[in-house]
């Protein structure tokens, strides 16, 4: 269980708040004593960040302790530099001068950044990158417009600089930052650790439902694990937990790979990890490591924008009809169907204005596909998705709607063991994390389509069999992992 410190300078710079054990001086600080093993958090909102000040060495000293400390000392290294921190925010200078538009007159705008929120609404966008790039509780911002909008100066400062609005403003903001300054309940002795679960309200088709939600968090609680619901602008919220469970989808070039590489960093437990989204997201990855492998999978082309003579290659190892892919497509999208060599030829124009690279496999006719869940290298979980009526796939998506199949949900021992063999020989060379692995069976064999990193658990579907035995298996592992790293 982590406990997270407020560091001031004398307690009564605090007197405007509500008191908390958990608001100490730099002195107590220098005298705390944690456990080797403990997570501790260190907000310091010393007045002075200069080099050699008490709030500097505040900072020096959590990072020395294995603390993790906002602001780092990297962060106030980057704020006491212009020449640092103007490379980044010249970015950012363009939205900026759309926002605030042009004065008639020489101008200068004074404000705060108070984890990320400010008072002024033209000016939030800016505050939140702010945050996120230099995670600091309070930042000092001070804008000029001569002929163009410039960022004059930022200062990592503290919270007795502020009025009473911008208090009220940064009590709020505490409040949604680090509730375990506050919360009662987070001194149950049975929690032992805490969770932050990522998802993203805004998501068409996410990775859970919120029934599905709900279950994991019951769950952690039953084992001592305390699940907070996250979204994409918490990731400088990370360093409060002890592990990262992503339930939104994944890819490379998105907010899901850097919050999972931020919190293996931290030395968070993370599922998925870096690897596995690395590994999972790209399709042709996918395709190489299978042949590495002896995965057995359909036959698997790759092929390149600047080749010549693509479909007469493709047609002498490859019979119609053929699938064509953009490496890093999810349920179902960036995925055609060519019948003859005139629909390979569109195939090919269409999705290659999308990737340089795509795969091109031979097509497997099944009325399903298995969707085998894997945990450790073990099964959990087993699905049968059926095709959408009068569709190819599992999931077709309309100018309007998305529709999927039918399915059934098996016990494990049920599965053919060509499938679960198969299963599990695709997901050993990519990691230990959950994955959804989809496989066409044919003729007693199974055969590998592709591994997900961020498998579908809904309520109601994947957990028909198990029901909340599911949840609870997930939740166990983590569990495990992060008991693992304590006694490490």
């Amino acid at each position: 269980m982590a406990q997270t410190y407020i560091v001031v300078d004398q307690l009564k710079d605090w007197s405007a708040f509500l008191p908390s054990d958990h608001v100490i001086t730099f002195p107590q600080y220098l005298s705390l004593t944690t456990k080797a093993n403990d997570r501790t958090r260190i907000i310091n909102l010393c007045k002075s960040s200069r080099y050699l000040s008490d709030g500097y060495y505040c900072s020096l000293l959590a990072e020395s302790r294995g603390h993790n400390v906002m602001p780092s000392v990297r962060t106030l290294n980057d704020l006491n530099k212009k020449a640092l921190y103007d490379i980044e925010l010249s970015q950012w200078l363009p939205a900026l001068a759309e926002k605030l538009g042009t004065p008639a007159e020489p101008t200068t705008i004074k404000g705060h950044a108070v984890f990320g929120n400010t008072l002024r609404p033209e000016l939030k966008e800016f505050a939140r990158k702010l945050f996120e790039k230099f995670p600091s509780p309070v930042i000092e911002f001070t804008l000029s417009f001569k002929k163009q909008w410039q960022v004059k100066s930022l200062k990592a400062t503290s919270h007795q600089v502020l009025d009473d609005a911008e208090e009220t403003l940064f009590a709020e903001a505490l409040d949604g930052f680090s509730n375990k300054v506050w919360s009662k309940a987070r001194k149950s002795r049975s929690i032992k650790f805490d969770l932050a679960m990522l998802v993203n309200p805004e998501e068409e088709l996410p990775p859970s439902d919120k029934q599905a939600l709900k279950k994991f968090v019951q769950a952690g609680k039953q084992l001592g694990i305390q699940v907070d619901i996250i979204g994409p602008k918490d990731i400088v919220r990370l360093p409060e937990y002890d592990g990262l469970f992503i339930r939104e989808t994944t890819n490379i070039d998105h907010h899901t790979y850097q919050f999972a590489k931020k919190a293996e960093a931290y030395g968070l437990v993370v599922m998925d990890d870096p690897q596995s989204i690395m590994r999972c997201t790209n399709k042709v990855y996918l395709a190489d490591l299978f042949n590495t492998h002896k995965v057995p999978s359909p036959k698997t082309r790759i092929i390149h924008k600047g080749e010549s003579n693509i479909e007469d290659t493709l047609e002498q190892h490859i019979s119609y009809p053929m699938v064509v892919k953009i490496p890093d497509g999810a349920f179902s999208k960036g995925v055609l169907k060519a019948q003859d060599r005139a629909e390979l030829t569109n195939c090919l124009d269409e999705l290659f204005k999308k990737s340089s690279l795509l795969l091109v496999q031979e097509y497997l006719y099944t009325e399903f596909d298995w969707r085998i869940g894997i945990l450790n290298n073990k099964p959990i979980f087993a699905c049968r998705y059926y095709m959408v009526k009068n569709h190819w796939q599992i999931y077709q998506h309309g100018e309007s709607k998305s529709e999927s199949g039918g399915f059934d949900t098996l016990p494990t021992f049920e599965v053919p063991r060509r499938v679960l063999q198969a299963a599990i020989a695709a997901t050993k060379p990519i990691g230990n994390g959950l994955y959804g692995v989809d496989i066409k069976e044919v003729k007693g064999r199974g055969y590998v389509i592709e591994v997900n990193d961020n498998p579908s658990i809904d309520r109601g579907v994947e957990d028909k069999y198990l029901g909340d035995e599911l949840y609870m298996q997930i939740m166990s592992e983590f569990l495990r992992r992060m008991q693992q790293k304590t006694t490490n």
